[in-house]
């Protein structure tokens, strides 16, 4: 049998630290880029290659994910996470060095490799130490970690490249990466290793790769450096579809596959999924197109608009923290994730038909009940998985479980982006002031954002009702349950 190990409170502070900052190197260098590039392409050239800066980062950190879990499963987390946090450095030195925009994407894949798998890592971690009934306060720390990320990135990036040096945007990773390093290193090293007598499918793996990779480059190019129905982009979906297929195939078919059919064949994992893969997609593409309709639709600076996305954020951190507390106490712990979920499909709904009508305050308000929402789904869905899997594949199972996700939000942005940019719609973007017949416009664009919001919220909402709510494992039960014994 297995169970989670129990720490002294002061131990798991000084865990949960190294966790976080392992978790905040991976989110941070996601979001920090972006407000920089500009600056990046006038002092290296090649303005025409910049969004691989973006992209090269986001393909190599999704494509390794499930590996990662697996890896960890078999090799022990503690040794797997050093190795992540140690390419995580190097790739960032490499990137700080960078000559050109083509050696620049080059050491941003080589972060990507290493951070790929810090979050869902970190989140197995936590998984060993912590029984599933007390495991959703921990998650709420992680959540935090993540909308911090949110918002400190863009503004952090644009600072550096603005008033001192845009290289600093990955020297800044180095005393954070040696700090993490140092810290879980010391602490996980006092703990017994979960290992667990699993082969890798390196062949599975080199399709899910393939796959994921050839769906994030047409998701991240179509629209932007293509058009949706060009050769390039209708290629690369069809290459995916087709790598999918093989990957389906040897999955139903290895002995062991990458991702066990164990894990997908259980409802409650594929639920918790599709529910927080459709809620976190939303958040992640609300933060990325709000700003566009907050400049441009309002007027508001880049700076003001980043303000305003503070409430916002703050808001998921609030739902995550509250639900992640009551799961230890309620029995119906989806109660509240629910009841969040279903306002914020209203909500949104509501959005969609008044805007243009109501303030910016109203508009502000009912955004922030969505994103309340979402943060309340958040620590119910990753521990519910963890919760229903056999303890030697809590690292495949959680990194599954982040890889869906970052797929998922990879679409849901591409799709909110082409509903708010698309058609002609982005002329103007670039203007300083815009006519009343632009801003018409711009409002029918987002009032087709704030309907698929609704759409993914009540989505998200659908498949947490249908999520089976297990008994949590914890200290109230007598002995481990029968899901914590290898077999």
């Amino acid at each position: 049998m297995t169970a989670a190990v129990t720490q002294p409170p002061a131990d798991m502070r000084q865990v949960m630290v190294g966790l976080g900052l392992a978790m905040l190197l991976s989110a941070l260098d996601q979001t920090i880029v972006v407000t920089a590039m500009p600056t990046i392409g006038a002092d290296l050239g090649e303005p025409q290659n910049l969004p691989w800066i973006v992209t090269a980062y986001l393909i190599a950190a999704t494509v390794v994910t499930p590996l990662y879990g697996k890896f960890a499963d078999v090799y022990g987390r503690r040794i797997v996470l050093l190795v992540g946090l140690v390419i995580f450095i190097l790739g960032s030195i490499a990137c700080a060095l960078a000559p050109s925009i083509t050696a620049l994407a080059a050491a941003r894949a080589a972060q990507g490799l290493g951070g790929g798998g810090l979050i869902s890592l970190a989140q197995t971690i936590v998984a060993d130490l912590v029984s599933p009934r007390e495991r959703g306060r921990y998650q709420t720390y992680f959540a935090a970690v993540f909308i911090t990320s949110s918002v400190a990135g863009p503004a952090l990036g644009g600072y550096f490249a603005q008033y001192l040096h845009w290289s600093l945007i990955f020297w800044i990773n180095l005393p954070l990466g040696l700090a993490a390093l140092l810290i879980t290193n010391a602490r996980l090293k006092r703990l017994p290793e979960r290992r667990h007598p699993h082969s890798v499918d390196y062949a599975g793996a080199a399709l899910l790769i393939t796959a994921s990779g050839a769906l994030v480059l047409g998701l991240s190019w179509g629209g932007n450096r293509y058009p949706w129905a060009s050769a390039p982009i209708l290629g690369l979906l069809a290459l995916s579809a087709l790598f999918w297929a093989g990957f389906a195939w040897r999955t139903r078919t290895a002995e062991e596959p990458l991702i066990p059919m164990r894990i997908l064949s259980l409802r409650i994992v594929r639920d918790a999924i599709v529910s927080s893969s459709f809620g976190l997609g939303a958040f992640v593409a609300l933060s990325v197109v709000m700003p566009i309709y907050y400049e441009v639709g309002m007027g508001l600076s880049a700076h003001d608009s980043g303000l305003v996305l503070i409430p916002l954020m703050a808001a998921t951190v609030a739902g995550a923290t509250l639900s992640g507390r009551m799961m230890s106490t309620l029995t119906h712990y989806k109660t509240l994730p629910l009841a969040g979920l279903g306002v914020g499909a209203v909500a949104a709904a509501l959005a969609a038909w008044q805007i243009g009508a109501v303030s910016f305050t109203v508009l502000n308000i009912l955004l922030i009940v969505v994103n309340f929402g979402v943060g309340a789904m958040l620590p119910v869905a990753t521990v519910s998985v963890q919760n229903a899997v056999l303890a030697r594949d809590l690292g495949t199972a959680t990194a599954t479980t982040q890889f869906f996700r970052q797929l998922g939000s990879s679409v849901i942005v591409a799709l909110f982006a082409a509903l708010a940019l698309g058609g002609g719609r982005a002329a103007y973007i670039a203007e300083a002031r815009i006519t009343p017949e632009e801003l018409l416009r711009l409002n029918g664009s987002f009032r087709l954002v704030f309907a698929a919001l609704a759409v993914c919220m009540a989505l998200s909402f659908a498949f947490m009702a249908r999520m089976e709510e297990l008994p949590l494992r914890g200290e109230r039960r007598h002995g481990p349950a029968p899901a914590e014994a290898d077999s």
